[in-house]
């Protein structure tokens, strides 16, 4: 038997003031969502294990039939193989968000989803001035890149995703732990490489986001 899972990940989004504080979803015609809901089997489920934060990362484990709480290691890795990426025993892989820092201010997690063609730019500038024989950024999709620290260092560390904290201050959720003054340090260093870069003082001309950090 074949199955085919629809996983309508964020589809609710938030309440909207110009929806009188309805979501997107409550105000959408659905009607094969309906008919689906109908004439198909309802129930729930529960994909995130206690103590699990509710990512799209950990449930899409669950639903493809992995334990969270044997397999996942972040959503890093995850991403780095569908890229192609070749992790090594004791390879650490981080998600590098390209984002818009204003200030101590995380004001967009994803740079006004920057275009593929900046990102690229911008990751190979990153890794050409920040990557060492142990470290190496990759591009992703958009503002989603990759690092791979391949020094077998056992980091010990407590992340916070950029999207959970978009328009609060980054200084409460910088990395802590093991390892955590690395990634602060290599954070600031790519402030300072971006912040004045072509790419950035066209998109800041334009009135765009820049991914500045």
């Amino acid at each position: 038997m074949k199955y085919c899972i629809i996983v309508p990940d964020g589809m609710a989004d938030y309440p909207q003031p110009k929806f009188t504080g309805r979501t997107p979803l409550e105000i959408a015609r659905t009607p094969n969502m309906d008919r689906l809901a109908k004439e198909g089997e309802m129930g729930l489920a529960q994909i995130i294990p206690k103590g699990f934060s509710p990512g799209s990362d950990v449930a899409n484990l669950s639903l493809l039939g992995y334990d969270p709480a044997k397999y996942y290691t972040g959503r890093a890795p995850l991403e780095a193989v569908n890229l192609g990426i070749t992790l090594g025993k004791g390879d650490w892989a981080f998600r590098c968000n390209l984002i818009t820092a204003d200030e101590d201010t995380l004001a967009d997690f994803s740079a006004g989803h920057i275009s593929q063609k900046e990102a690229n730019i911008l990751i190979a500038l990153v890794n050409e001035k920040l990557g060492t024989k142990d470290i190496q950024f990759f591009p992703g999709v958009s503002y989603r890149n990759i690092m791979v620290h391949r020094g077998g260092y056992a980091f010990k560390l407590k992340t916070t995703p950029p999207h959970d904290i978009q328009g609060q201050p980054m200084s409460k959720h910088l990395p802590r732990g093991e390892g955590a003054k690395l990634l602060c340090d290599l954070m600031e260093a790519s402030r300072a490489l971006l912040d004045t870069h072509d790419i950035n003082e066209v998109r800041r001309d334009l009135g765009q986001k820049q991914a500045n950090m």
